[in-house]
């Protein structure tokens, strides 16, 4: 997420009581969590096995439990919980807002786009020409919707991702600094939902359709012209190409890419990312054909 104010690493660290080492001077223009962090980010780590990972990122600024030797052209701010401060600073921007009536004053919406009785639309929502957003549908802060898109009944945009940190007290949620885009001609189903990136904007391509009960997971990256059946369910920051085609029941897990024009067929499960071109099926999905020829195989041997 950007900063609506750029502040410089000694600055931060005087906010936050932390010990800064490194380029004070460096402006921070942005936070994100690693997966998505740019030269200007700050994002934060403290677990002893993504050390390195963060601070080998692009991250120009990160909050950390402990110190280390900083990288050039970075800065580390040394604090008791990273975590908690990152958390923090994110609440800042973005803090919790109580939607007036069910559209918000804020929000902007195209020509020829109409809202359904029961529609709630959060602040800062854009809506393009011609979409529709039928009864009862959801649009959550700052969600934008390109023109021509339909969303189904119930639907739910934009709602905070199923993000938690791990504490001795239990299950903290992270503070959502992302969006949701859903580009032109995109169709949402009935009782579907996205939820808004962690620090990124989930994204729906252009001409994109989800049948009923999709659940599409913080972060992801859905490409243009998928066709996405019902109760498919894709976990957070996973990429899919161009083309695709998901059959029902779908499960797609966590941190993958699918590539272009891949088909994978009903109640598959998807444990790793897969190459484009090609069908797949089963769980764990392999090649469909291969997943054919074993079933075979089980079918004589119980024959025996």
């Amino acid at each position: 997420m950007r900063l609506q104010k750029t502040i410089t690493a000694a600055d931060l660290a005087a906010k936050l009581g932390a010990t800064l080492v490194g380029d004070g001077d460096l402006v921070v223009s942005g936070i994100n969590e690693i997966h998505h962090v740019e030269r200007g980010d700050l994002t934060f780590v403290d677990f002893h096995k993504y050390y390195d990972v963060a601070l080998g990122s692009a991250a120009s600024v990160i909050l950390i439990d402990q110190v280390r030797p900083c990288p050039p052209g970075k800065a580390l701010l040394v604090i008791d919980e990273p975590f908690r401060a990152y958390n923090g600073l994110v609440l800042a921007e973005r803090p919790e807002r109580q939607i007036a009536g069910n559209v918000d004053p804020s929000a902007v919406i195209g020509v020829g786009a109409w809202v359904a009785a029961g529609a709630v639309i959060g602040p800062d929502v854009v809506i393009g020409a011609n979409c529709r957003i039928n009864p009862n549908a959801v649009i959550g802060e700052g969600v934008t919707i390109e023109d021509n898109v339909v969303v189904g009944a119930g639907a739910i945009i934009g709602e905070e991702a199923f993000y938690f940190k791990k504490t001795a007290e239990g299950f903290v949620p992270w503070r959502s600094g992302g969006s949701v885009l859903l580009c032109r001609d995109v169709e949402v189903g009935a009782n579907s939902t996205i939820a808004r990136g962690v620090s990124s904007t989930t994204t729906i391509g252009k001409g994109t359709k989800l049948d009923a009960q999709v659940q599409i997971g913080h972060d992801c990256r859905i490409g243009e012209h998928c066709i996405i059946a019902a109760q498919v369910g894709i976990a957070g920051n996973t990429t899919v190409g161009d083309w695709c085609i998901f059959q029902g029941q779908v499960g797609i897990a966590q941190n993958l890419t699918i590539g272009d024009r891949t088909i994978i067929l009903a109640k598959s499960g998807v444990s790793k990312s897969l190459e484009g071109g090609k069908e797949y099926f089963g769980y764990p999905a392999q090649e469909a054909r291969t997943a054919f020829k074993d079933l075979a195989v089980l079918r004589r041997l119980r024959k025996k």
